[in-house]
């Protein structure tokens, strides 16, 4: 806690602290697997066949594209598939050179099932030929007049297993077991085109080859830099019988359905207590600039109920389909949004304190009372970037958190980035205007509504993933906990409380199956109630739920809520009344102030940490709670004995000199005024907590080929390191970052030399939102003064046919000391050296 209210003090902001420094990453050796050599001839021979049969294919399929005057590009596409447990020379594979995108090889999309890769690669008219001389070099065995073994391709050539045309199955890269059986049922495809530097015209001529299949394709399509995506209609029989629209496509996926909103359960009317707390409500006006919004993305919102009315203007209230309206008819919309403005009613009911609401409304109706898609052709995706445009065409200038708790029915990506994930994270920071409007998403992270999975409690939790889009690594996604164990219905003998007290709700969905690549999520936990069970099984109990605002007022006011959708709801009012306390921090700021200040609660640390728990067994207990419960009083104050430090800065993480490659750029050092005065003069034996939050939003590039890697997902990654005792100057401390900080591949094995850190450099950089917690004595603190931010791959500096490698990337950072010793002031000589620190720059500046 930030301490009690006469020790509310505002967090202090470095400016203007970070200093550039040049940054050249040495990549640590990383020893690749060794490759099985081959029959040279035998081996090369046979893929000399394979490519022969082909160009007549390619010959055909070129001179159709012709006939049907497609625009972007002729060309066939073909699947390269690996030895069994042998690692497909991916990269080797493209061949991207010259500015007209229609004339390069690329690789579209890449799988591995059982051991073996498959790469689908799509060769222009032509280009059949820069295969043909690879094996042929293969087999050739050049060398050069001395002797000297010549570029014989055989790190490539000797991966490769087979190669033939991409058939429908070898596209599609969602769950095998996913993929229609009948080849006759009609079905939603998600279908990934490339762009090839003209995405308009890829998918015109997809759309014209589709209608001649017999394929029905939606009219929405999200964009991103190297894919567009768009919905189709059909079957297996018609979509696979075409060569040419298979050489469209990038990728398949099924098209997925969201989640069923949950029923109203009836209670009953308690108008006095609406009416009472109405009258206890202090609500910002609607006029006012510099009041933030919370954005409902749900089933819209009923405005006629009396605790929505005073904070929900008729003109902030919008849908994607005008046919809909504007209102809440499932019930869902309307608790969201009353539960990020009072909070749980039942505690707000039961307070005589005013009702003091930082924030107003908007709501944007997202789905309709089914919770499906309108008409089974709008994309998840496009739909959503349409309800996000919706307010901020109205209101550009407005500070707004959008919430949702719409979410697709399973967690089948297991972190993988999905077209609605990564659409939510080009919405969060848009750099095409250079990163300028960034938005802060808080995304529910879906729910376990199984049973038996409930009953399985808690085991079950490590199956029950996170659902789409909660992965998005620019969006604060919030699991669920619960401090809710008694059960006051009068018909519940036998029924006992699932969850302990502070444990993770049973609803609660984690990414305890995920890879290790993807970024650690929920990011906090929030109240979602619990569930209760007997010797027949679980079942859910109105007394352990949260109490929203029924969607039709007319016919009672009140029902209970829970879940993530409630747990979302409370964080985004969270984020909300940070936003109303400090107005010109960045979004990306509230997002690690929030998870800056929570914490695990005993009951979380007993179900998920062994007694001597290892860095991970604490990424064990991340992907099931988060970081914890945020303390909103500790978000928004610091206090004597636990101040926080906000930094707010942006660098150039890569640059490109003529001719060049791609390089790093940019590290900040930024210096830390700790109170070493204040620090010696506590006890000894004192342990202190350095808390460190580095937040930044990356723009994504989701593909097969991207979400097989982190580095080609992110535009860029930033790491954070600080300084150790053993760094005895600022030049030593950035010659080790320099040498051997930055992993180029974050899967080699990193051994921490800091071992305070909870987690360590080898677990904490994940995603796009950085945190560790050190602890220590306050002398070993004294020393730990410095704290560089510095860059790590990401596709602005892998894809530089993109150019995006000349951009800057802002970035937040959190930082912050606690004392056990709550009666010492370490704010204060903080404070005074800021303020001096501050009042000298202004001084020179001046001049």
């Amino acid at each position: 806690m930030a301490g009690p209210a006469a020790d509310r003090r505002p967090h202090l902001r470095l400016r203007n602290t970070g200093q550039a420094q040049d940054f050249k990453a040495r990549g640590m050796p990383v020893r690749p697997a060794p490759i099985p050599p081959q029959d040279r001839a035998r081996h090369g021979q046979a893929l000399q066949r394979s490519l022969q049969a082909m160009r007549p294919l390619a010959q055909q399929a070129a001179a159709a594209q012709r006939g049907l005057n497609l625009e972007s590009g002729l060309g066939l596409q073909l699947e390269f598939v690996g030895r069994p447990d042998v690692a497909l020379a991916i990269n080797s594979l493209g061949h991207e050179r010259g500015k007209n995108a229609l004339n390069h090889i690329e690789v579209l999309s890449v799988q591995t099932e059982a051991g073996i890769t498959r790469a689908n690669v799509f060769v222009p008219d032509g280009k059949l030929a820069h295969f043909e001389q690879v094996v042929a070099h293969y087999l050739a065995e050049r060398r050069s007049a001395n002797g000297q073994q010549l570029r014989d391709n055989h790190k490539l050539v000797d991966t490769i297993a087979a190669i033939r045309t991409s058939s429908l199955r070898a596209l599609w890269t969602d769950l095998p077991g996913l993929f229609p059986a009948d080849p006759n049922e009609q079905l939603w495809w998600e279908v990934w085109l490339p762009t090839r530097g003209r995405p308009a015209a890829v998918v015109a001529d997809f759309r014209k080859l589709a209608a001649a299949a017999g394929c029905e394709v939606g009219e929405a399509v999200a964009r991103f830099p190297e894919r567009s995506v768009l919905l189709m209609r059909g079957s297996v029989q018609q979509f696979g019988q075409s060569t040419l629209v298979l050489n469209c496509v990038a990728e398949l996926r099924r098209a997925k359905d969201t989640a069923a909103l949950f029923d109203a359960m009836p209670i009953a009317e308690q108008r006095e207590w609406v009416d009472e707390a109405v009258a206890r409500l202090q609500a910002p006006h609607e006029d006012d600039p510099r009041v933030p919004r919370v954005c409902v993305l749900d089933s819209g919102v009923s405005q006629a109920h009396p605790l929505v009315a005073p904070l929900l203007a008729p003109a902030d209230a919008h849908t994607v389909h005008p046919a809909w309206g504007v209102g809440d008819d499932a019930n869902h919309g309307t608790g969201i949004a009353t539960l990020a403005s009072y909070g749980d009613l039942t505690e707000a009911f039961t307070s005589a304190s005013p009702l003091a609401v930082p924030h107003r409304l908007e709501s944007v109706k997202l789905v309709d009372q089914s919770g499906g898609n309108p008409g089974s052709k709008l994309h998840h995706a496009a739909l959503f970037a349409d309800a996000v445009a919706q307010p901020d065409v109205v209101a550009p200038d407005r500070k707004r958190v959008f919430v949702s708790a719409v979410t697709a029915e399973d967690g089948r990506e297991q972190g993988r980035p999905s077209a609605w994930s990564a659409m939510v994270d080009r919405l969060a920071t848009d750099y095409d205007r250079d990163g300028a409007f960034p938005q802060l998403f808080v995304l529910a992270a879906g729910n376990t509504e199984d049973l038996n999975a409930i009953n399985g409690y808690p085991d079950a939790l490590s199956t029950q993933g996170l659902y789409d889009p909660g992965q998005a690594w620019n969006a604060l996604t919030v699991g669920a906990c619960t401090r809710k164990v008694h059960i006051s219905e009068a018909d519940a003998r036998g029924l006992e409380p699932i969850a302990p007290e502070g444990g993770l709700s049973p609803y609660s969905t984690t990414s305890a199956t995920w890879d290790n690549a993807w970024p650690l999520k929920p990011d906090v936990v929030c109240e979602g109630g619990n569930a209760a069970r007997d010797a027949r099984g679980a079942i859910g109990v109105d007394s352990l739920k949260l109490l929203a605002a029924h969607h039709r007022p007319q016919q009672r006011l009140l029902t209970p809520f829970n879940a993530t959708s409630a747990a979302s709801a409370l964080c985004a009012g969270m984020a909300a009344q940070l936003m109303a306390d400090y107005p010109d921090l960045r979004p990306e700021t509230i997002r690690a102030l929030l998870v800056h200040a929570a914490e695990w609660t005993p009951a979380m640390r007993a179900q998920f940490l062994p007694p001597n728990p290892s860095k991970r067994d604490h990424v064990h207990l991340i992907r099931h709670c988060g970081w914890g419960v945020p303390d909103v009083e500790r978000a928004r104050w610091s206090a004597g004995h636990a101040l926080t430090l906000v930094v707010e800065d942006q660098l150039q993480p890569y640059q490109r000199r003529s001719g060049q490659a791609v390089t790093t750029r940019d590290m900040h050092l930024h210096a830390l005024p700790w109170p070493k005065a204040a620090l010696e003069a506590l006890p000894p034996d004192a342990q202190l907590e350095l808390r460190v939050t580095l937040s930044y939003f990356i723009e994504p590039n989701p593909s097969a080929r991207g979400t097989a890697s982190k580095f080609h997902y992110a535009s860029h990654q930033l790491r954070f390191d600080v300084r150790r005792p053993l760094d005895t100057s600022t030049e030593q401390f950035v010659a080790r970052i320099n040498a051997a900080a930055l992993r180029e591949d974050d899967d080699e094995v990193v051994e921490s030399r800091d071992p305070h850190w909870l987690l360590g450099e080898r677990y904490r950089h994940r995603g796009s939102l950085h945190q560790d917690i050190w602890r220590g004595s306050a002398a070993e603190l004294a020393q730990r003064h410095e704290i560089a931010v510095y860059p790590s791959k990401g596709w602005w500096r892998t894809r530089p046919a993109l150019e995006r490698y000349n951009l800057s990337a802002r970035y937040s950072l959190v930082v912050s000391i606690r004392s056990p010793e709550t009666n010492v002031d370490l704010y204060t000589p903080v404070a005074h050296q800021i303020a001096a620190a501050t009042a000298v720059a202004v001084a020179i500046e001046s001049r």
